[in-house]
Order: structure tokens, then C-alpha cells, then sequence
């Protein structure tokens, strides 16, 4: 099992990083976790976004799930160009029909993208507009579903946010991944996380956040895995490139969790598990 850091900045893109996406690839399958703004650029760096087997939406705030209209637009471009003459022999082995990427959101969101999709129309390119039918797969999930993707299973877990979210925890052969998508302190955090090879968790904040949005610190996330027996944690969805803020929360990590402890970079590549 294999973790790519597509994105992992909280909110939106600043200093050339992208918002929040990472990509799961085992021997069976190659899954997006999160699709926030830049994470379409990112993935198609060195990619070819239409050999994902899945994408999935933690929850529906921007800087989680907006780039699904770029990369769904991207993966339909070709029926598009190929209509132009000049392009044919560009698209000469192209099947009558995209197969559809599997996309697993929250509960509500299919009309939430569609109506995104509808307000920014292409209108003299009609599949462009039809993204989340003709490049997608919705698939609503609740939290406790489970659903197998390829050779790993992967858990909705809900989460404390201000939106409705879900952690997700992908298991395999190859190894184990707790993801926590954005939340604040939960006792679910300890599920989501027993045991796992890797916990990538979001440590948005320097204090732990008494509100009812719903996010983490460093020393909360730290506290979690270690609650949970993670073997390894990965903090990610920081706020700043700041290097001394962001030293000052891997120390305080570090102080609370036996195990490995790293910083998430755009571009960073994980080994999980064996």
C-alpha cells in the first residue's frame, strides 16, 4: 500500500500547494481520497486520472471536494475534442462510452454537484456538462457502510464537523489506513484508528478547538493515535507553510505519540504496511 500527498493544505491552495487530496494505491486498486482545488493538476502531473477505481468525498466543504468538476471534465475531454476535425486520429481507440469512476459522498451530495456542475456550463460542449453522470458514479454512503474496492474494504466512520463528515479506514492485504478527513476530538477517532499501519490525521490548529466547527491540533490528533495503537501518524490540512509553526506542532506530536511522526508535504510518497 502506497500514500501520495496530492494536496494536504487547509482551506484553500496558498504557496503553490494544493487543498486536500491523497491517492491510495495498493496491487488492486488506486483510490482518491479527496478532490479539493489543485488536486486535479496534482494528480494529472504524472497521471492518467482514468485509472482511478474510486474517489471518495470525506464531506462537502470546498477545499475537499471541488476539484471533482475539473478532473470529471478532464476525464470526459476527449469525446469532447474528438468531435473536431484534426483530432480524430488523436482519439482513433476511444470506447463509445467512458467507464464510469466509482464517486462515494456524503449523503446529499449528488444534487449538491449536480447543481454545481449546472451553474458552470460549457453549453456548446454538452458532455462536458454531464460530469457527475457520465464521468462519475454517485454512490451516497452513510457513516458505519462498508463497501470493498478492489482487494481493501473501507469503513465510513462519522466524525464531529461542521459539515457532515466521515473518517475512512481502508484495510487490506497490503497494510492499513485510517484517514480522518476534518474533525474535532471524538472518542470515534479511537475506531477509526485501532491498530492501523498509518493514521493520516488532520491537525489544523495550534489549540485544541472548543467550537462546534470541528477540527484538530497536533496534540489532539497525537493523543488519538495513540489511543488507538496507530503504528504510524501522519499530520496533514496545516494552515501555513510556516516552518517554525509547523516544527512547533510535530514536537508537540512527537512528545505524545510512541511511534513515527511526519509532517504531510505535497508530493511526500508513503510505504504503509508491508
Amino acid at each position: 500500500m502506497q500514500l501520495t500527498v496530492l494536496g494536504c493544505r487547509a482551506g484553500m491552495p496558498a504557496d503553490g500547494q494544493p487543498s486536500s487530496g491523497y491517492l491510495v494505491e495498493t496491487g488492486g486498486s488506486r483510490v482518491l481520497l479527496d478532490c479539493g482545488p489543485g488536486i486535479a493538476t496534482a494528480l494529472t502531473a504524472d497521471r492518467d486520472p482514468a485509472g482511478l477505481d474510486a474517489v471518495i468525498i470525506s464531506h462537502l466543504h470546498i477545499d475537499h471536494c471541488y476539484d471533482l468538476l475539473p478532473l470529471g471534465k478532464i476525464l470526459l475531454a476527449p469525446y469532447a475534442l474528438a468531435k473536431y476535425p484534426g483530432f480524430e486520429s488523436w482519439f482513433e481507440n476511444l470506447p463509445d462510452r467512458m467507464p464510469l469512476i466509482p464517486l462515494y459522498v456524503p449523503v446529499g451530495a449528488r444534487s449538491v454537484l449536480e447543481n454545481l456542475a449546472s451553474a458552470l456550463t460549457t453549453e456548446s460542449l454538452p458532455i462536458l456538462d454531464r460530469v457527475f453522470e457520465a464521468a462519475f458514479d454517485i454512490r451516497e454512503y452513510q457513516p458505519d457502510d462498508t463497501v470493498t474496492i478492489g482487494d481493501n474494504t473501507c469503513e465510513f466512520i462519522a466524525l464531529p464537523h461542521a459539515k457532515p463528515n466521515c473518517g475512512l479506514r481502508i484495510c487490506g492485504p497490503d497494510g492499513s489506513l485510517a484517514y480522518s478527513g476534518d474533525t474535532g476530538v471524538s472518542v470515534a477517532l479511537e475506531r477509526l484508528a485501532a491498530g492501523v499501519d498509518l493514521f493520516l490525521c488532520e491537525a489544523s490548529l495550534e489549540h485544541t478547538d472548543r467550537s462546534a466547527h470541528g477540527h484538530l491540533c497536533a496534540a489532539d490528533a497525537a493523543r488519538a493515535a495513540t489511543a488507538a495503537g496507530a503504528r504510524e501518524l501522519l499530520l496533514t490540512h496545516m494552515p501555513t507553510g510556516d516552518e517554525v509553526w509547523l516544527k512547533a506542532r510535530l514536537d508537540e506530536a512527537v512528545q505524545l505519540f510512541p511511534g513515527r511522526v511526519r509532517l504531510a508535504y505535497p508530493g511526500m510518497v508513503h510505504k504503509i504496511g508491508r
